[in-house]
């Protein structure tokens, strides 16, 4: 794995956790915000042939 997928990667993670944390905290402004990353980090992946698992988000 390249330098670029893992940090992608990792950024959709920490992404997801924040949603997660977000809406379990009642933060509906937060979870807007972190709902836009993640989508963009998913569209960024896609664009560029990285393989997302399915999420528990």
């Amino acid at each position: 794995m390249d330098a670029f997928t893992a940090g992608l990667l990792q950024r959709i993670r920490a992404a997801e956790t924040d949603l997660t944390r977000a809406r379990e905290t009642g933060d509906d402004f937060l979870a807007e915000v972190e709902q836009g990353e993640l989508d963009d980090l998913h569209r960024l992946a896609a664009e560029h042939g990285v393989e997302i698992h399915a999420s528990s988000v």
